[in-house]
């Protein structure tokens, strides 16, 4: 009788894990098909193609591919990407298509800031925003912060289609594969993959969008990536010209993560690849040395911290004190970009007209954007 029991209970407790485990499982592969569901239009192509006639109503953003006005097709671009999953707020169903959620074109005031950031200070520069979920637009119910930065005619708002974007690359059988599906951190690792494929593709800069532009880059060499430490190179904002060299190094960029990727580590796939490719090029992992000493690089750059990240990812706060404004504004005379680390800082909000350091630096680098933002910025 005591082993018929302990019989019982050993089979139901195996059974329980079963069931659990299964359920994990399951609960993690819906969650997959689910982020990548955020990349797919629910649409045919005949419902966007009448969408896209009907300039009353949603119509969705043209795809980048097939864009007479490409990156790199009149000179260098600025390229930011848009690679969030949208919520059920920034979704709206169409009647007239079957109920189709669809997800409506949306930026923050803070990204949005970024884009108007860096035309202002390129006006003859084009400067690209690539949504990577399909996104549509409504011309009668803009938020504000989109028609501010629609007022720059150097702006171009494009869908990018992450299969179409990659094919005919060498990333485009490894994503395929769905290996970026599986990482614990999709849409960061998303991020890593396309920035690496745009400077690929394009050349020209790329910039994260938690940056504001404080000057043009137009002055920096074709080639280029920065410090955010004597100890780190980070990903946040490169340069690489179209062909040659810059060329070369994407390319280098692209095979480095393939090789590489780790789903399970946030850094190795982004500020780890290019650390790694600046390794190679310089022959050398001091990163002092890099930047001290530009020939060994063979004209490749690696900026030092105050271009780019004079503010330090641990005083993140600062741009967001009003205790710390000058302390922070001084630390950024020299910079090129205040990069406000959105990863830490998404949640502190400041009233508009507050002296924090974000808040004069945006007022005097995206005055439009600043002026829509509403209460808070």
């Amino acid at each position: 009788m005591m082993y018929t029991r302990r019989l019982k209970w050993s089979v139901f407790v195996m059974l329980s894990a079963s069931v659990f485990i299964l359920c994990i499982i399951y609960t993690t592969n819906r969650n997959q098909t689910d982020v990548r569901y955020c990349f797919i239009n629910g649409f045919n192509q005949q419902q966007q193609s009448t969408r896209n006639h009907n300039i009353f109503g949603p119509h969705i953003l043209e795809d980048v591919m097939l864009s007479e006005t490409k990156p790199n097709s009149n000179g260098p671009s600025i390229i930011f990407h848009e690679t969030s999953c949208p919520n059920e707020n920034q979704r709206i169903n169409i009647l007239n298509v079957g109920n189709a959620p669809i997800n409506m074109m949306h930026l923050t005031a803070r990204e949005a800031c970024a884009i108007e950031s860096a035309a202002l200070h390129h006006p003859n520069l084009n400067v690209f925003a690539l949504f990577v979920s399909p996104t549509y637009r409504d011309n009668k119910n803009t938020p504000p912060v989109m028609e501010a930065i629609l007022q720059y005619p150097n702006v171009h708002l494009r869908n990018l289609n992450l299969w179409t974007y990659a094919a005919g690359t060498p990333m485009y059988h490894w994503l395929k594969e769905g290996n970026l599906f599986k990482s614990s951190y999709v849409i960061s690792h998303l991020s890593d993959f396309l920035r690496y494929l745009t400077l690929w593709r394009w050349g020209g800069t790329y910039l994260d969008m938690d940056v504001v532009v404080l000057r043009s880059l137009e002055t920096l060499p074709p080639n280029y990536t920065g410090a955010e430490s004597n100890t780190l190179i980070a990903a946040g904002v490169m340069g690489f010209a179209a062909d040659g060299f810059g060329h070369e190094i994407a390319k280098k960029c692209i095979y480095d993560f393939l090789k590489n990727f780790n789903g399970s580590n946030w850094a190795n796939n982004g500020p780890g690849v290019i650390t790694r490719v600046a390794n190679d090029i310089c022959k050398t992992s001091n990163i002092e040395l890099m930047m001290m000493d530009p020939d060994r690089c063979m004209g490749f750059r690696v900026m030092p911290p105050n271009a780019f990240y004079a503010v330090h990812w641990l005083h993140w706060e600062h741009f967001f004190d009003p205790q710390y404004c000058n302390e922070t504004l001084n630390k950024l005379r020299d910079s090129y970009i205040a990069h406000v680390w959105n990863k830490l800082s998404k949640q502190r909000r400041f009233k508009v007209g507050e002296k924090a350091a974000y808040g004069i630096i945006a007022e005097k680098h995206c005055p439009k954007v600043y002026a829509a933002s509403g209460e808070y910025f």
